[in-house]
């Protein structure tokens, strides 16, 4: 006689969740990049701030960053079932309940505003609060489903961890972190984008409203191409007001890669993409990766020095 006969309920439960299912639910990749622009802005504003403040501040960030993860995976988990991409994540593939997602996300967001405006200022902890809501609230329960401008509306949440550092140092807001914020807001469509030309099919499955989905390759090839020349004097008024030679540097190169590597796709159809396997947008998703580290990263070289 088996468990399962001696125990019927135990057949219908889920995987047990583990550790790294409850990791997984903060999005550590996203994470990641948060912490890493927010520590851009805190380590670039004038002032300095102290090492443990500073600490506590990026540890807030980071926390609220995976609080809203936990959020966005508690809401979409119906879509993220019909999605290649995501229909391993804990909550759709039914390791960890919804009500788990949920209480984890309000848990750490709760918990990550209070400490970010004890240890820093009130003002960074309202601008945390104000991007946990919009991403969790505006962009995952409102736009994602409704519009194509998603991804450009709901940028605007994974664009502020910059000036959230910044006013954490300072206590104040200034023109170089809204530019910073300004680069990742411009930046971010055409990475996603370039994302849903290959990974086709998802997002319609999913009924998601992707430009991809609702107007086109060609649509979305143009937008592409848009907002690649959007970013160039973007990040060049960034590095005039908050950089030095190695930004310059970093600006010049970046913007001509990533201009190039946005004609090519915009120079293509769908037929020459899928006969070579979507190399272009392939290529030029995985060079936004890098187009960012390369920006932030020379504003925090520059800041340390």
């Amino acid at each position: 006689m088996t468990d399962a006969t001696l125990h019927p309920a135990a057949e219908a439960q889920g995987p047990e969740a583990s550790l790294g299912d409850y990791w997984a639910l903060l999005k550590p990749r996203v994470m990641s990049l948060v912490v890493f622009t927010a520590l851009a802005g805190l380590v670039a504003a004038p002032g300095g701030v102290h090492p443990l403040i500073g600490a506590v501040a990026i540890l807030c960030i980071a926390v609220g960053a995976g609080a809203s993860g936990a959020l966005n995976m508690w809401w979409d988990a119906d879509i993220d079932r019909l999605m290649r991409r995501t229909r391993a994540r804990p909550v759709p593939a039914g390791r960890v309940e919804p009500g788990e997602a949920l209480g984890l996300g309000v848990g750490l967001s709760l918990l990550a505003v209070m400490m970010l405006g004890l240890a820093a200022n009130w003002l960074a902890a309202g601008l945390l609060l104000f991007t946990i809501l919009f991403y969790a609230v505006v962009y995952t329960m409102w736009l994602k489903r409704r519009t194509p401008q998603n991804i450009v509306v709901g940028g605007l949440a994974g664009a502020l961890p910059p000036l959230v550092g910044w006013v954490a140092a300072t206590g104040t807001l200034a023109w170089a972190p809204v530019l910073m914020v300004l680069l990742i807001f411009l930046w971010t469509p055409p990475h996603f984008w370039a994302l849903a030309l290959f990974v086709r099919g998802d997002y319609g499955r999913a009924g998601v409203p992707m430009l991809t989905e609702t107007h086109g390759d060609r649509a979305t090839r143009r937008q592409i191409l848009l907002y690649a020349a959007l970013l160039v004097p973007a990040a060049g008024a960034l590095a005039w007001v908050a950089g030095g030679p190695v930004t310059w540097a970093a600006a010049s190169g970046l913007n001509a890669l990533f201009a190039l590597a946005a004609l090519r796709v915009w120079r293509r159809d769908a037929a020459a993409a899928e006969a070579d396997g979507w190399t272009a947008e392939r290529a030029l998703f995985r060079l936004s990766l890098f187009y960012l580290a390369g920006h932030f990263g020379a504003l925090l070289l520059e800041g340390l020095a």
